[in-house]
Parts: C-alpha cells; structure tokens; sequence
C-alpha cells in the first residue's frame, strides 16, 4: 500500500485563489473607506454650516477674521455659506458616484475621480482661509489632507485592481 502525501507547496490554483480573494478584499476595503470617508465628511461639514449653524460663521472664527480680506468681501457669513455649500457639492458628488455604480470593479470612475479632484479644491479655499489669518496649524492640516487626496486619487487612478480592471492571474 503507497502511501499518499500532500504537495509540499500549495497548488497554482489555490494561490491565486488566495491572490483573487486579496485583491477583492483590498478593493472593496479601499473603495469602502473612500466613499465612507468623504462622504461622511462633506455630508457634516456641510450640514453643520449650512442647518446647523444657518450659514452664520461661528462668533469666535469670526472674529479672528476681522480685517481681513474675507471679512470685507464677501463677508464672513457669505463666505461661511459659500464654503458650506462647496462642501455640499463635493457630498453630492460622493452620491452621485454612488448612484452611478462606479464603487463597482471594473467601472470607469470619472465622478469619483473629480469629486476627488473637487476635494482638493475644496481643502485648497480652506487653506488659503486659514493662511490669511495666520492659523498654521490649521494650514498644515489642511495641506495634508489635501496631499492625502491627491494621493486617493492616484492610487484609484493608477494601481491595480483599484482601476477597476480585474486582473487574470
């Protein structure tokens, strides 16, 4: 009677198997925690200003914008609006992707994409704010998330399999 033993390594279907089940996990995860993440932070940072706060600058911020350029145009109340409802245009563009479908593999993701791009801008007219009034903390915050959105965007852009295109090994 042979005996029977076991291949030392894993067979080439059970390894890509393996790759296949990684690759939809590190996909679905990322898209998960991209859409998750911008959209949960326009949708508060927007409400906040635009119902919370009724588009009124809190008096505190305010105030440290007296003198400044803001303060005589457009106004800091018209400026909060205005920020409040650009952060409202970047959550409505998180939905939009959404109700596209493009959170799925293999989809073109061109609203995702410049809702990104969107973001960015969105984080640059905070930072150029911030700078006026000599709020570095805040600037350097700023600057960074709006670094680590060009760096989503490239990564959604460019490497595999966040492109969408399922790959065939």
């Amino acid at each position: 009677m042979a005996a029977h033993t076991a291949p030392a390594h894993p067979t080439h279907h059970s390894a890509v198997a393996w790759t296949a089940i990684g690759e939809a996990v590190t996909y679905w995860a990322g898209m998960a925690a991209v859409y998750m993440s911008f959209g949960f932070l326009w949708y508060y940072a927007a409400k906040e200003k635009l119902f919370d706060q009724n588009a009124t600058m809190p008096a505190g911020l305010a105030k440290s914008y007296d003198g400044s350029f803001i303060a005589s145009f457009p106004g800091v109340n018209t400026a909060w609006l205005l920020l409040g409802l650009v952060e409202a245009v970047a959550f409505l563009g998180v939905i939009a992707s959404l109700v596209a479908g493009e959170f799925l593999r293999g989809h073109h993701k061109p609203v995702l994409m410049a809702t990104l791009a969107f973001s960015m801008f969105t984080f640059a007219l905070m930072t150029f704010a911030q700078n006026m009034i000599g709020a570095n903390d805040s600037v350097a915050s700023l600057f960074t998330y709006m670094g680590v959105t060009a760096v989503i965007l490239a990564v959604i852009k460019y490497v595999p399999p966040f492109r969408g295109e399922p790959t065939d090994s």
